[in-house]
């Protein structure tokens, strides 16, 4: 499994809502044209898909396989519980969203990750926090329909990567 280069924070000024904390993984999402609404920015549903592209490519980065998908034959993978998204100012076709990511939990069948997204200085304005989301992951059993223990794979790999151990709960 490769390691992160490094834990780092982008810097963007100060907002209440931000997230504390380093991050050891971090993922780049351009902006398309066809992700901004009437208004010229973003659509809010988009930034649901940037969360979810950068947790895979932070599960393949940490587990150093494929995501496993139910539809191409994997039998066990993880599946969205629950996610929350709080928005703090727009982005804009032709920017490089950053979104970093980090599991700030893991129990006995779900974990928890955070994401921080920001936005460079550009032609729309300084560095910005564009949005936070926490969101519940669950290891999942596709054939039986049903939580399952989190693999000890995905567990060490996320312990490895994160650099720290997780208190055992009961979720």
């Amino acid at each position: 499994m490769p390691m992160p280069e490094s834990r780092s924070r982008i810097d963007v000024p100060a907002d209440p809502r931000d997230l504390p904390g380093d991050f050891a993984h971090r993922h780049h999402v351009e902006v398309r044209l066809s992700d901004t609404d009437a208004m010229g920015h973003v659509n809010n549903a988009r930034y649901l898909t940037y969360v979810e592209i950068a947790r895979v490519a932070y599960y393949e980065q940490v587990t150093g396989n494929a995501l496993p998908i139910g539809a191409h034959g994997a039998e066990e993978g993880m599946i969205l519980a629950e996610i929350r998204m709080t928005y703090r100012s727009p982005a804009f076709y032709g920017e490089t969203l950053t979104i970093e990511t980090r599991v700030d939990r893991i129990g006995r069948t779900s974990f928890g990750m955070v994401h921080r997204m920001t936005a460079p200085e550009s032609r729309y304005g300084p560095a910005r926090l564009i949005a936070v989301a926490d969101s519940t992951l669950v290891a999942y059993d596709y054939q039986a329909e049903c939580p399952i223990p989190v693999p000890d794979e995905w567990r060490a790999g996320m312990a490895s990567y994160e650099g720290r151990s997780f208190e055992p709960s009961s979720s």
